[in-house]
């Protein structure tokens, strides 16, 4: 088994048991959620509205949460703008039953790391939900990949950290692995077909790219409409240039 295989091995065991916030109004859909994936050894919490699961959200963080669109007052996107401006980084897979694309980059640029359309097969949201956590959770510590600095941020692509003179910036699952792309290959112009390919977003298209780029450059970048270091290749892609 070679060094990349080991490392999502290890991935993989440490996202056993992880905690998974189920938010739907459905009880029917609620209940099959939480019975298949408690099977598939997660532990489940359920909510049918926002309110739920912000009740839910008070007392306990877990690990990822898999949120519908369409509910009553508060709806999903509303929920997952909110909780990304609260700070909340946790992976947020949304479901829906419109599947159009626009719809797809609506739920990104709300917050979502992703987007079900209804009816899916259970199977497709489970491997979903375990490319997110494995994501989420840093990869282990490997020799040959640098710390890179960006302005007063400092990015740690081994570990999936990024600091500044404050402490830790809070990024999404999402963000982090768009991040930890670019890092790995720091002054290298990456195409947009390519980060789709890495992120899964094959499905979605570049403009789902685009997206994570301008979420991200919210972070990094002192001036996101000036950006100094996650620069646009006009006709090729993003590349990462470090600097202080």
């Amino acid at each position: 088994m070679g060094t990349d295989e080991r490392d999502a091995a290890a991935r993989d065991g440490s996202i056993a048991g992880a905690h998974i916030l189920v938010v739907d109004d459905d009880p029917r859909l609620r209940r099959l959620l939480q019975r298949y994936l408690t099977e598939q050894g997660f532990r489940i919490s359920a909510a049918s509205s926002a309110a739920e699961a912000r009740q839910v959200l008070g007392f306990m963080q877990p690990d990822a949460m898999v949120l519908d669109v369409t509910m009553p007052g508060e709806n999903g996107l509303d929920l997952t703008r909110a909780l990304r401006q609260e700070g909340q980084e946790l992976p947020i897979l949304l479901l829906t039953a419109r599947g159009d694309p626009e719809d797809r980059i609506t739920g990104l640029e709300a917050g979502a790391d992703d987007y079900l359309g209804k009816p899916f097969e259970p199977r497709e949201l489970l491997l979903r939900l375990k490319a997110h956590l494995r994501r989420f959770t840093p990869p282990a510590p490997s020799d040959n990949l640098r710390v890179v600095r960006l302005g007063g941020l400092e990015f740690d692509p081994a570990r999936g950290l990024l600091n500044g003179p404050e402490g830790s910036v809070h990024l999404t699952g999402g963000e982090v692995a768009l991040l930890t792309v670019l890092a790995r290959r720091p002054n290298e112009t990456l195409s947009r077909d390519e980060i789709a390919r890495v992120l899964d977003m094959e499905e979605i298209g570049e403009r789902a790219v685009d997206v994570q780029v301008t979420r991200l450059r919210r972070r990094i970048e002192p001036d996101p409409r000036e950006p100094r270091y996650l620069q646009t290749v006009r006709g090729k892609g993003y590349v990462l240039k470090p600097g202080v």
